[in-house]
């Protein structure tokens, strides 16, 4: 029993700890809120959802690797794959998501409101500022957004979840294994919510001014940096 407990409180520091010093854990979300104008509640549904696919895909492979008995260093290499495959993605995407922003401030001026059901409309400036034109911005953007990131955080590994949790709690019996499992899960999606909902309250008191149209290419720019970081210094 104390070495089950010492099991699950080093679940829960270090998914409180790694998910709190891997920004791409939570800066995606906040720039993306703030540019895509989500309501708060919009944007914890999405950090939910995604969270959930983060740590649900490392569990899957744990749970296969002991079913199997599958030797620990074999699945440590899969997760490293796996780990590298999701970091080029995030750079992919604040390259396209930069060029989409950069797009958007050259073409239009625009300006953009939130609706009560999450929709947004646009204000299109433009060469002729006597037209002004009111829309509903369509949705299949933020849709594809959201699936972007979905994608990115579905490939991305939570790394010290097998070789460090998984493994040794399975030595002692089932129950074991799933309590240092969910605590584990837990905590990371819980630490994914908090700095979230924090970045985004934090980010909302900032006035944009005349930086209201490059938000899309400074959210791109934002998501590029972060996985570039990744790349140059491993969490």
């Amino acid at each position: 029993m104390i070495e089950l407990n010492i099991l699950i409180f080093t679940a829960i520091a270090i998914a409180v700890v790694h998910t709190f010093i891997g920004m791409d854990h939570y800066i995606p979300f906040i720039v993306l809120s703030r540019s895509n104008g989500w309501p708060v509640k919009k944007a914890m549904a999405i950090v939910l959802i995604c969270g959930v696919g983060h740590v649900l895909s490392s569990i899957l492979l744990g749970a296969i690797g002991i079913w199997l008995s599958a030797e620990v260093s074999f699945l440590i290499d899969i997760e490293n794959i796996r780990g590298e495959i999701a970091t080029y993605f995030l750079i992919a995407f604040g390259l396209v998501y930069t060029a989409y922003g950069i797009r958007q401030a050259v073409k239009n001026k625009t300006h953009s409101h939130t609706t009560r059901d999450g929709g947004t409309i646009v204000h299109i400036h433009t060469g002729n500022y006597e037209e002004h034109e009111h829309r509903e911005k369509d949705m299949s953007k933020p849709k594809n957004v959201f699936w972007g990131l979905f994608v990115i955080f579905v490939m991305g590994p939570c790394e010290p979840l097998i070789p460090i949790l998984m493994y040794p709690a399975a030595t002692h019996n089932i129950f074991a294994l799933v309590s240092v499992t969910i605590c584990f899960a837990f905590f990371t999606i819980a630490t994914m919510l908090l700095m979230t909902f924090l970045g985004i309250k934090g980010i909302g008191m900032l006035k944009a001014g005349k930086l209201e149209r490059y938000t899309h290419a400074i959210a791109g720019g934002v998501i590029l940096v972060c996985g570039a970081s990744l790349l140059l210094l491993p969490i």
